[in-house]
């Protein structure tokens, strides 16, 4: 298959959930999609992180409520959490779901590193080597933790001076928790290729991304997991349904990032959209945000996402396959989409 590692015999795309809102109070709707993911084999489940809920919490209830399911963050920020913190998190998460997490990271954006977290920015690819190199270590508990990096120094090097190196007091499950990269930038991409077990992609059309990844994918292991995130609509009106999508595609190339930096504008120009993901930000900056949405062009949305009638979306399938796409986690909270796309990937 076009975009598959070389000589795989045979392959069976994955699929998972991607959960948003947590809904009413006490979960039970995420609870419910969560179960149903379970009973219809899906792979994992994955729970987002912004500046609002935190994305460990909604996996340590969805856990207590499933039995097989993988649990997935997408995206643990690394500027919210040393990598000691993270590692406790993920350890501990590990260890009470039987062996169940995959940590998927990213570095977010300067507006909400800066701004949310009060960490800096610049060089957030040397800041995310430093970061899994330390992550690892503590994981797999062979010794004390020391690091001296240009980010990240453990011992601390100041303060008291009373500071040691320590080792993680919880014996991990597994020596190795999956970390995946969120990633848009080629750089990026090909840092996770290197260090990480996957990729999760966002906003990613199944059409261009050997040409704008070829690198990357050039360098990546036979194991090596891509987590497309893709929104499904099931809908006989395609116009209906892939309006659904430009609200998100317009809200990230437009509004999340400043002018002269947002990685999610980047990303869409670098697969072919230069001028109209300059004209979605030039309108939403300027208060026009609904022309904003209504600029997002129907062939990106409708390359990035499954929209349509189901025989629609069947045929669409074949693209995602022939991609070096190995997972779709899939972003629907409608129950019969689901199983659709169980029944069609099974």
């Amino acid at each position: 298959m076009l975009g598959k590692t070389e000589g795989e015999k045979e392959f069976v795309m994955k699929l998972s959930l991607g959960i948003g809102q947590m809904g009413a109070p006490g979960g039970a709707k995420m609870i419910e999609l969560a179960q149903q993911a379970e009973a219809l084999g899906y792979d994992a489940i994955w729970s987002h992180e912004i500046y609002g809920a935190d994305c460990f919490t909604p996996l340590a209830w969805i856990g207590a409520h499933t039995s097989k399911i993988n649990l997935g963050t997408s995206i643990m920020q690394i500027s919210a959490r040393t990598p000691s913190s993270a590692a406790m998190h993920a350890v501990s998460l590990d260890y009470l779901s039987n062996g169940r997490l995959i940590l998927g990271i990213g570095v977010s954006g300067p507006q909400v590193v800066e701004g949310w977290y009060g960490q800096p920015y610049p060089k957030p690819l040397a800041r995310t080597r430093e970061w899994i190199d330390i992550f690892r270590k503590i994981v797999s508990r062979q010794e004390p933790v020391a690091h001296e990096g240009n980010h990240y120094e453990l011992p601390y090097p100041g303060g008291t001076g009373l500071g040691k190196p320590l080792k993680l007091i919880l014996h991990p499950i597994r020596d190795h928790i999956p970390l995946y990269l969120g990633a848009e930038g080629p750089k990026n991409v090909a840092l996770g290729a290197e260090l990480c077990d996957g990729w999760i992609p966002m906003f990613i059309s199944p059409y261009r991304m050997m040409d704008v990844y070829k690198d990357a994918m050039a360098i990546r292991g036979p194991d090596f997991e891509i987590a497309a995130s893709i929104p499904v609509v099931v809908d006989d009106n395609l116009d209906r349904a892939l309006a659904q999508v430009k609200q998100s595609v317009g809200f990230y190339v437009g509004g999340m990032g400043a002018k002269s930096f947002n990685v999610h504008k980047d990303h869409i120009s670098r697969q072919g959209f230069a001028d109209e993901a300059e004209k979605i930000q030039e309108l939403f900056l300027s208060g026009q945000r609904d022309q904003a949405i209504a600029a997002v062009p129907d062939q990106l949305v409708d390359e990035i996402s499954l929209c349509g009638s189901k025989d629609r979306i069947r045929d669409r399938l074949a693209a995602w396959k022939e991609s070096p796409v190995t997972m779709l986690n899939v972003g629907s909270a409608d129950v019969d989409t689901l199983r659709f796309l169980a029944e069609e990937l099974a």
